[in-house]
């Protein structure tokens, strides 16, 4: 835990280091993020070394997640140096502009400030201390205050000293980089006037929470929040007719990635033929959930869909000693349409619902219940079909993300890439908390009006 003297020495760090950052030119800045990835490529056989024994994931699933975790820092990085990560606008002077005389107007992003971010808890890596978060606001020119997670305290306090380290000695300013542990620490730093913004991943209840202290402050802040989903899938008609054997191999394999411990895990699917999916379906083994907060979290969730009248659970994965059971669990459409709690309520580890419907308007009619999610995929026809394109439409008011004929887990870092979606989904949905337009949270329109070229920030005196 960080004593109360020791938070105020970040936060006051975070503070003097706010107007240094965010003078430093792009190119500084993506070298800090080229620094940073390199001493984490460095220091990789100590880190997921201490992830494996922290965590019980995997070690080549945590050797991938470390290369996804430098390779979004070099690619911000890219983004700076070739002038693409913000976006700025410039309007000449115009004394013939049709409402009058116009003056010279050049607007771009400058940073918020301190950025406080929370760290996951199943990402030890690409959401954790030097995750997408933290990357995409040391891009945009903000120091960063990290709450560590509770999970893997070890792995966190050898990755936020590899990253100081590096970054000092790329010349970025003391106290660009900080962090703190424990719940009150975390609690405190979102009180603090010095934090600027918050960017969080976690459960719904914690990011609600912290939300409501972020807007409840005297001077209220950005609350970027990733909480809860339960990522629909839509099976067509014409998908199951073509591709039954393909969509259930397919599902089975994201269902249970990872023990389903997976922001983006399908945990609801709606198919024409029960009977048929689940003579197809056999579930796998999996491993140990992350830690016994989690498992008791599977727990309960799983306890409150299967109590359900309408729901029954169909099928039970094997069971060991130190990892849970996969378990599917069905209803129907007339069931969910009657109470949406069925399709709303997420299963954080290897559970699915499946739910039948007996044609596509009752299909339609169970999407429109759907509350906001990360992602929501259509498995239709090698081509399109018609009841796709019905629930495409539906979907995209729903969702961040749509899927045609592929699976959610496994969220690419990219330009074009959206991580984000409506309540309870995210906190604030016109933002994405992956690929490069995810530091565009942390930095807020400026205009420059008929400034002298010389006082201008760099990339508007062109």
């Amino acid at each position: 835990m960080t004593d109360p003297a020791d938070i105020e020495t970040v936060l006051a760090a975070a503070h003097l280091a706010r107007r240094p950052a965010r003078r430093a030119a792009a190119t500084t800045r993506a070298a800090w993020l080229r620094a940073l990835a390199a001493g984490l490529d460095t220091a990789a056989d100590e880190l997921v070394e201490i992830a494996h024994r922290e965590t019980a994931l995997p070690l080549p699933r945590l050797r991938n997640e470390l290369v996804r975790t430098t390779f979004q820092a070099r690619m911000f990085a890219d983004r700076l140096d070739q002038g693409t990560l913000f976006e700025t606008r410039i309007d000449p002077a115009d004394p013939a502009w049709p409402m009058g005389a116009r003056p010279d107007i050049r607007r771009t992003q400058v940073a918020i400030g301190p950025v406080l971010v929370f760290a996951a808890s199943n990402f030890p890596f690409a959401f954790s201390v030097a995750g997408g978060d933290s990357v995409s606001a040391l891009a945009a020119g903000c120091p960063v205050v990290v709450k560590a997670h509770e999970g893997h305290p070890e792995l966190s306090r050898a990755t936020a000293r590899i990253v100081t380290e590096h970054l000092r000695a790329a010349g970025a300013p003391d106290g660009l980089f900080g962090l703190l542990e424990g719940r009150d620490a975390g609690v405190t730093a979102v009180r603090d006037r010095r934090i600027r913004a918050v960017g969080f991943t976690g459960s719904e209840a914690g990011g609600r929470a912290l939300f409501d202290l972020a807007v409840s402050r005297p001077d209220p802040i950005p609350f970027y929040g990733e909480l809860g989903s339960t990522n629909p899938v839509l099976v067509t008609e014409a998908g199951w007719e073509h591709r039954a054997d393909e969509i259930v191999t397919g599902f089975t394999e994201s269902g249970t990635l990872g023990s389903g411990q997976f922001c983006t895990q399908p945990g609801v699917v709606l198919v024409p033929d029960l009977a048929g999916f689940l003579d197809r379906l056999t579930l796998p083994a999996v491993g140990p959930m992350l830690n016994q907060r989690i498992a008791d979290g599977y727990g309960h969730a799983l306890e409150s869909v299967a109590g359900h009248p309408d729901v029954e659970v169909a099928m039970t994965g094997p069971a060991s000693p130190d990892a849970p059971s996969a378990r599917i669990l069905t209803s129907t459409a007339r069931a969910v349409l009657v109470d949406p709690a069925i399709v709303n309520t997420e299963i954080f580890g290897p559970a699915s619902v499946l739910v039948e419907y007996d044609d596509p308007g009752q299909a339609l009619d169970v999407l429109e219940l759907i509350e906001g999610t990360l992602t929501a995929t259509v498995q239709g026809a090698t081509e399109s079909d018609d009841q796709a394109t019905d629930a495409v439409d539906v979907l995209a008011e729903r969702a961040g993300r749509i899927i045609w004929n592929q699976w959610p887990t496994g969220v690419t870092v990219s330009d074009a890439q959206q991580h984000g979606g409506p309540w309870p989904a995210t906190t604030a949905p016109v933002s994405t908390s992956v690929g490069t337009a995810a530091a565009l949270r942390f930095a807020r329109p400026v205009a420059y009006q008929n400034l002298p070229i010389a006082t201008l920030p760099e990339e508007l005196r062109g």
